[in-house]
């Protein structure tokens, strides 16, 4: 019997990260959809611990200028000036725990907001969107932080770059992953 398909399982087995993007990206009502989505990912207490800050448009060259103030040499500063002109649409993601909370800790308020993420980048491509979350050094800048409003206790992620993949065609397969160097059974049993 033929498997049902499946596009929940489609969407995770076919979604690659896309370097070279270019425009159209989610416009802003498309793009709070599927936020509302991707805010239902697993989130102990549901206390939703990150926040996003889009950049669009020419305030992706100011966050270039930012970019390139952080940077540590003038070839660096070129190079990071244009970083944010790869995409339509930068999401920063900005990790935003509920300190000392009496049931959830850090580590796990921090799972539910990579959660978040991945959901969202799931969703993005099962509507027809691209996107790679980029990180580096100038999480930590800084004028970054300022620049984007990341408030002392919170932590910069990286940015979900979206858009509309540059190149054609299919995406690379990729190799069969051998579950059973992840996978142990207690007892040395088969499972349920």
């Amino acid at each position: 019997m033929t498997p049902a398909p499946n596009p929940v399982l489609d969407a995770v087995l076919s979604r690659r990260s896309a370097p070279r993007l270019t425009e159209p990206a989610p416009d802003r009502e498309e793009l709070e959809r599927l936020v509302q989505a991707a805010a239902t990912a697993p989130d102990h207490g549901r206390l939703r611990p990150w926040r996003l800050v889009a950049v669009t448009g020419d305030e992706r060259a100011r966050l270039g200028d930012v970019l390139g103030e952080a940077a540590t040499s003038p070839e660096q500063a070129r190079r990071a000036a244009k970083k944010p002109l790869r995409a339509p649409l930068l999401l920063s993601i900005v990790h935003s725990p509920v300190p000392d909370h009496p049931k959830i800790p850090e580590w796990e308020q921090l799972a539910a907001t990579t959660g978040m993420v991945t959901t969202l980048s799931l969703l993005l491509h099962g509507h027809g969107w691209a996107s790679i979350w980029r990180t580096g050094q100038a999480v930590q800048a800084p004028q970054v932080r300022k620049y984007l409003g990341v408030a002392d206790g919170e932590q910069l992620l990286g940015w979900l770059y979206v858009g509309t993949r540059c190149t054609s065609g299919t995406s690379l397969e990729r190799p069969p992953f051998d579950t059973t160097t992840k996978i142990t059974w207690p007892l040395g049993g088969a499972g349920v």
